[in-house]
This record gives C-alpha cells, structure tokens and sequence, in this order.
C-alpha cells in the first residue's frame, strides 16, 4: 500500500506534455488605429504545452504568419492590407515567417514566458481560464517592442489621424488533443 500512494505521489508531480489541436485552436488578432480597426486570424504551426496539476506549466506555441488573414475587409482591400502588414513596415513575413511564444511557467491562471516575433524577444504574462481540454484568454502586446514601428505616434511625428496603436491584442482558444 505504501509503494501505490508512494506512485501516485511521483506520477502526480510528472508534468505531462499534451499536443496542440491545431485545427480547432483559434488565434484572433485585432489592432487599432485613431480612425478604426482591422481584425483577422492567425493560425498555428505547431504546439504543445505542459500540464501539471491540471495547470499549464510549459510549452511552446509556433504562428504561422505567411497565414495571417485579414476578416473585416474583401477583395481587393483586404489583399493590399495583408500585403502591407506582411511587408518590412510590419511583419516582414518573407524574412520572419514565424512567431513563437515559449512558457517557462504557469500558476493555474497565468502564464508568463518569452514571445518572439523579428527575432526580438520580450517577457509576457497572459491570464487564461481551462474548460475541459480548452484554454481560453486574451493577451495585449507592444508592437514597438518587436521592431514595428510604422505609423506608431511614439516614434513619427505630425501624423494627425493616420497614427496606429501600438498594441496588438490577440484572444486565443487552444484545444488539446
């Protein structure tokens, strides 16, 4: 009897690592500017995380950015903004096609770890809630910060209305298999 609970104790502390649905995992991104906003999806390349506890102690998530979709515009519209936010103004998606998001830990509410995009890498925390194999949250991130500076009032002057916020906020639902 005392080996079972001496397992199960062992067992219990083995953080378990679960792969990412990559399917019905969800990333929406939205970005302001003074006269409005754009909004789209991006999905994921890869992904995995940690469990420990039922709490997400691990992980890496990788974007997919030559992806990246554009929703509350059509047609030609929605071609040339995707056009742009993919060229070096923004993301410099043919240089850096990918961005990724390493968790170093989690407290059953919040995730803190290390988010890369153009090669430039920053601290962040994200809250997150867990319903059944589902991870819910939104997540707010400098731009500046990764070397996007286009159209940022913090760095160009006299730009009247034409300014762009600097934070991005993307909401994700992650889905485990």
């Amino acid at each position: 009897m005392k080996k079972i609970i001496l397992l199960m104790a062992l067992v219990s502390n083995i953080a378990l690592s679960a792969d990412v649905d990559l399917k019905k995992s969800k990333f929406k991104w939205r970005g302001t500017k003074v006269t409005g906003e754009h909004f789209g999806e991006v999905p994921l390349k890869s992904g995995s995380v940690e469990v420990k506890d039922n709490k997400i102690t691990g992980g890496k998530f990788v974007i997919d950015l030559t992806k990246m979709t554009v929703t509350d515009l059509q047609g030609e519209w929605a071609d040339k903004f995707l056009a742009h936010i993919k060229n070096e103004d923004f993301f410099e998606v043919g240089k850096y096609p990918t961005a990724s998001l390493v968790i170093e830990k989690g407290d059953g509410k919040t995730i803190s770890g290390q988010m890369t995009i153009k090669d430039k890498t920053n601290p962040i925390s994200i809250s997150y809630k867990k319903s059944g194999k589902t991870y819910t949250g939104k997540m707010e991130f400098d731009r500046t910060k990764y070397n996007i500076v286009y159209g940022s009032g913090n760095f160009f002057k006299n730009l009247g209305d034409k300014v762009i916020h600097d934070k991005v906020e993307v909401t994700f639902s992650v889905v485990l298999k």
